[in-house]
């Protein structure tokens, strides 16, 4: 494999990450505003986090980690809104099932879910998917 495929998709990832972790504050900081501050049940909060977190993800990874400016926007939007509604419904039904099976805080659980969701579904989809062409110049 080329050493600057390689060098470029390291650096990518690295962004990707950067980004998730921009939206994971985003949505950890709704989630528990609205659940601890609003009172309101755990998953209603998740999932209010995971719309403000999703929102945040796209912004920044449309921009500067993958880099569309400008160009087939609404494309790109409908393929992300594919993959964000699988990745809420991931992170809402693993959070709901490993709350409710472990008896943990619901926070611990949503990291753990969080991270596997993450990893496995999010990157690889937003990557071989939603901005499937539109990375080939580099970062």
């Amino acid at each position: 494999m080329n050493k600057s495929l390689v060098k470029r998709e390291l650096w990518r990832f690295s962004f990707a990450q950067l980004s998730a972790q921009v939206a994971t504050v985003a949505d950890y900081a709704v989630s528990l505003f609205l659940a601890e501050v609003m009172g309101l049940w755990y998953l209603t909060a998740s999932c209010a986090g995971a719309v403000t977190g999703g929102v945040v993800n796209c912004l920044v990874n449309s921009r500067w980690v993958f880099g569309i400016d400008g160009q087939k926007k609404r494309n790109v939007a409908m393929k992300y809104l594919f993959v964000w509604t699988g990745s809420i419904w991931l992170n809402i039904a693993g959070t709901y099932w490993l709350t409710e099976a472990s008896g943990q805080y619901f926070i611990f659980t949503k990291a753990a879910v969080g991270i596997t969701v993450a990893l496995l579904w999010n990157y690889q989809l937003q990557r071989l998917f939603v901005y499937k062409n539109l990375h080939k110049k580099g970062i």
